[in-house]
């Protein structure tokens, strides 16, 4: 039986040689460093359940449930509490909760009348249909207006990407706005379509998708496949190159030695590509994906007795528009979304700091995070006390940025899989950043080398 090399135990890597495994294809899964599951880290301390990484998976397709099931998880995943669905978002200093319904934005105070006025004229706008890249910050700027843009958007942009509206493509950071235009010519009235397009497919858009997770945090999901996975798992073995066979298939390099394979995914990072030598039947440079952008994000979770916030700290979390002044970018209550995560008497607050906004706290230390943290929650949410609990996790490449121009390196990975027969890449800086899109990006890779083995 032909097997197949993955390079890279994330989600997305964990995910492709779980399904491949379940196809009856061998596989080898090469990581670098000690523990599986990539930035997905659960720490239980002191009574807390900390996430170190993303705090829910956001059930947008059918894929998800079916990887709960197939691994077997489906009594331990936890549902959002149902009360913890409002989602705050700063305006005039202070929290404001965002409308539960579409109709309820325009009773709101988040945006002035002028702003409610251009969601009413949106259908109106023409569509741009020349084919020039926009930015986010261009696209929301022409079909709605610039308060849209800097109240609603720009944290929107912080909480996915922690990045910059002024740089995103709306082509590929946010694809389903532009096909709403391409298609409908609006995005209100493509969303009314795509609700009908989601309901066949089984589809579900971000903002109405279930949110999960486990009993013991998210990382319950990658330490059951990498346990299902078994001795096809090699932790610290770092993958140096890699060569085409004359016959076809792979040589992989590694400290432990070189082995063959029918094909090879990889699914690592796009910034450790520039260091991976590949040998392939014509030449391939990797030199190009260094250029990706990928700024440092800090994630400072941080636990209080009760008491001592005076905000209710009873919804999904608040997100913070740039022009707020504040140096978090948005903080999630994490207490109010799961059972256990925090003490009785207690919640836990998970602040993110940093990304293309604040570059520069990546340089801060731990310390200084949470004081930086602790400031901006007092005047936020009325913290009155010192945390009771703390954990910061700062990631120096977090989130890859999926800037105007991006279609080069899409163009890239095509043409390299194209001249490299079973050379294949998956993961968040092909497919989309959320823990789910990443998932997704493992089902699909496995149909790709299924078919191409077959």
């Amino acid at each position: 039986m032909k097997s197949v090399a993955i390079i890279g135990a994330g989600i997305t890597g964990l995910t492709a040689a779980f399904y491949l495994q379940r196809r009856g294809i061998p596989v080898a899964v090469y990581e670098a460093g000690g523990r599986a599951g990539g930035v997905i880290q659960s720490l239980r301390r002191d009574g807390f359940l900390a996430e170190c990484g993303p705090n829910t998976l956001l059930e947008t397709s059918p894929k998800i449930a079916q990887l709960i099931v197939d691994t077997g998880l489906t009594t331990r995943r936890l549902d959002t509490d149902p009360r913890a669905e409002t989602r705050y978002v700063v305006r005039g200093r202070r929290p404001v909760a965002m409308p539960a319904s579409q109709l309820g934005i325009f009773t709101s105070e988040l945006l002035s009348a002028r702003a409610k006025f251009a969601l009413v004229r949106e259908p109106f706008v023409r569509a741009r249909r020349d084919g020039v890249e926009e930015s986010i910050a261009e696209f929301v700027t022409r079909r709605l207006n610039r308060e849209f843009l800097e109240r609603m958007v720009d944290a929107l942009v912080a909480g996915i990407y922690a990045g910059d509206p002024h740089k995103l493509s709306v082509r590929h950071a946010f694809p389903r706005l532009q096909a709403l235009e391409e298609k409908h010519g609006s995005l209100i009235r493509g969303q009314i379509a795509g609700a009908r397009e989601r309901k066949k497919t089984g589809e579900v858009a971000r903002d109405r998708a279930p949110k999960l997770s486990f009993d013991d945090g998210l990382e319950v999901l990658p330490a059951t496949l990498a346990r299902q996975l078994g001795e096809t798992l090699r932790l610290k073995t770092a993958v140096s190159g890699l060569a085409s066979l004359p016959g076809g298939g792979w040589r992989v390099s590694s400290p432990g030695g070189n082995d063959d394979y029918a094909a090879v995914i990889y699914c690592g990072t796009a910034h450790q590509l520039p260091g991976l030598k590949v040998e392939g039947p014509t030449p391939v440079d990797m030199a190009l994906f260094g250029e990706i952008r990928y700024p440092p994000v800090a994630s400072v979770v941080l636990g209080f007795r009760r008491e001592d916030v005076a905000h209710p700290c009873d919804g999904f979390g608040m997100l913070i528009p740039r022009l707020e002044g504040f140096r978090i970018l948005g903080t999630i209550f994490s207490s109010a979304l799961f059972p256990n995560r925090a003490p009785a008497g207690h919640l836990l607050l998970t602040s993110y700091a940093g990304g293309e906004r604040s570059p520069e706290l990546a340089a801060k230390s731990p310390e200084e995070l949470v004081e930086i943290v602790c400031t901006d929650l007092r005047e936020l949410l009325g913290v009155r006390a010192k945390p009771v609990f703390q954990n910061v996790a700062l990631y120096p490449r977090a989130i890859p940025q999926y800037n105007v121009g991006y279609g080069k390196f899409k163009a890239r990975w095509d043409e390299i899989e194209a001249r490299s027969p079973g050379l294949f890449f998956a993961g968040h800086f092909r497919e989309g950043v959320s823990l789910s899109d990443s998932i997704v990006s493992g089902f699909n890779i496995t149909e790709r080398v299924g078919k191409f083995l077959a």
